[in-house]
């Protein structure tokens, strides 16, 4: 087990966050946080739909008739804080975040790795894999898989001295489902063309489900107790102290950021239409 597991943890209990911009902005003022007291923060959430779309998203030639297809969908849409692309989110999608300090997770590969141990610790007779599922939305070299089709996407964003470590976990639903709603966002806002950046081309049969793979019925709140079981075996989990006033204050400067830069996406897709 890795050495981190076996300290105290700060805990932000799972919650159904109104809306994606707070979530975001949570964990980059834990970030700011952990550069202060230095004690690991675990933090769990879920969303409603939502496709929260990454910065080179941002940058496809008919992003608008993609965001009128999202819409169409019953989907809304933020533009996240961070770089990669576009992900699924709903109530049946995980959501956990490791802040750490920076100390902990120097290299980016130790953050990754601390992660996937984590989900293996938690499914111990399940072999998972992680490496690039090619066809599968948000690919990455720490995609995990069982059987070839991707389950979980693994991501990191680095503030300050802190290091937040990303998973979303696919957990209920149809992976396959998931995946077709961003297959024909990439279609309506790419149309075909050659572009600098290489977006990904998605099979949604690539893509699944744990209880799909699993043939059970776990629940998001299930699959959280797992992995917070395994802190609790030779660690300990403490409620997140109350933010002071300049970390509130921080808090909300995140949102606004995430605001203003949404405002101006949805300002460029009204003056389009």
């Amino acid at each position: 087990m890795h050495r981190l597991f076996q300290q105290n943890w700060h805990y932000v209990p799972i919650e159904t966050t109104p809306h994606p911009y707070m979530s975001f902005a949570m964990d980059d003022v834990l970030q700011e946080m952990v550069s202060e007291d230095g004690v690991p923060k675990f933090r769990a959430w879920v969303h409603d739909p939502y496709v929260i779309l990454g910065l080179h998203d941002a940058r496809l030639p008919h992003l608008t008739d993609g965001l009128s297809y999202l819409e169409d969908a019953g989907f809304d849409y933020i533009v996240r804080n961070s770089g990669g692309l576009g992900v699924v989110l709903d109530t049946g999608v995980l959501n956990v975040s490791l802040i750490l300090p920076k100390s902990s997770a120097a290299q980016i590969d130790e953050g990754y790795d601390m992660m996937l141990e984590l989900v293996r610790e938690a499914f111990p007779d399940t072999e998972i894999e992680a490496y690039e599922i090619e066809h599968s939305y948000c690919r990455g070299s720490y995609d995990l898989s069982i059987d070839g089709r991707k389950f979980a996407g693994i991501s990191q964003r680095r503030i300050k001295q802190g290091v937040a470590v990303q998973i979303y976990l696919c957990i209920t639903g149809s992976g396959a489902e998931r995946a077709e709603i961003m297959r024909n966002f990439y279609e309506a806002a790419k149309k075909g063309e050659d572009t600098k950046f290489s977006y990904p081309d998605i099979h949604p049969g690539d893509m699944a489900s744990l209880n799909e793979l699993l043939g059970t019925e776990l629940t998001v709140d299930g699959v959280l107790e797992r992995m917070l079981d395994i802190i609790r075996r030779d660690g300990r989990l403490e409620p997140l102290p109350d933010m002071d006033a300049a970390m509130r204050d921080r808090y909300h400067h995140h949102i606004n950021r995430m605001k203003q830069r949404n405002k101006d996406i949805r300002s460029e897709k009204e003056d389009m239409k």
